[in-house]
């Protein structure tokens, strides 16, 4: 028979041993393992860096993403007060053009059509800006088919200034024209939904390759190459 003090010795060093394994498995191996499935969506790795029109055409930067359900996205929007933008019809089309005329409110008018890999957007948002639907600030959002390692899904986004309609400098064709600052908008977007419950907020460093170029419509841009991330924690849902 073991000594009583060998027994509570070895009992003691149990006990540390334990003790010291849940510290490094819950402050140490978990967080980090944690940070690292946060850290990058593997959809961004195939998302690419912009979107383009139906011709093809380079377009807007993305430069905005969300991880998480689209009824999580719609409440975070909502709850930003960003409205969900009506769908591109006849009727749509021939209002935004008369109320931008008559320069009467349109706070759902429908955005053009850009593609990310080969797909229309899925949702968009707006807010307006003026008194008529040629200045708003909006966001269009694609859901990646790619889900990470939790099984949650990405959405990329390009959010820009509409400040005014005219011509395309590519087409021709009637438009919206970008404010060139698209950092401007996407921090307005973040700015808007920051109080919402659990929100969180990553950043990608050097997304964008290119700091400055064109949009589909020819409208000069410039971007600091950041891509925000947003996400819930789920904890809170």
């Amino acid at each position: 028979m073991k000594p009583r003090h060998a027994i509570g010795t070895l009992a003691l060093i149990t006990l540390v041993s334990v003790a010291v394994v849940y510290a490094l498995s819950a402050y140490a191996f978990v967080p980090s393992l944690w940070r690292f499935v946060e850290r990058r969506h593997p959809a961004l790795d195939s998302a690419g860096t912009r979107a383009f029109t139906a011709a093809g055409i380079p377009g807007d930067p993305l430069n905005i993403s969300f991880v998480g359900t689209e009824a999580d996205l719609q409440r975070v929007m909502t709850t930003g007060h960003w409205v969900d933008a009506d769908p591109v019809t006849m009727r749509s089309s021939v209002r935004i053009v008369v109320d931008s005329a008559a320069r009467r409110g349109y706070e759902s008018a429908p955005v053009s059509t850009l593609y990310v890999q080969g797909r229309r957007q899925d949702v968009a948002f707006e807010a307006p800006a003026g008194k008529d639907p040629a200045s708003r600030h909006h966001v269009r959002f694609w859901r990646m088919p790619q889900t990470d390692l939790l099984g949650r899904v990405l959405w990329v986004g390009a959010a820009t200034f509409d400040r005014g309609v005219g011509l395309s400098h590519t087409t021709g064709q009637v438009t919206h024209h970008i404010a060139p600052n698209v950092d401007a908008e996407r921090d307005k977007l973040l700015s808007d939904v920051a109080g919402v419950p659990g929100l969180q907020l990553q950043w990608i460093d050097a997304f964008q390759t290119t700091l400055q170029g064109k949009n589909g419509g020819g409208d000069p841009y410039y971007t600091d190459g950041r891509m925000a991330v947003l996400s819930i924690d789920p904890a809170v849902q």
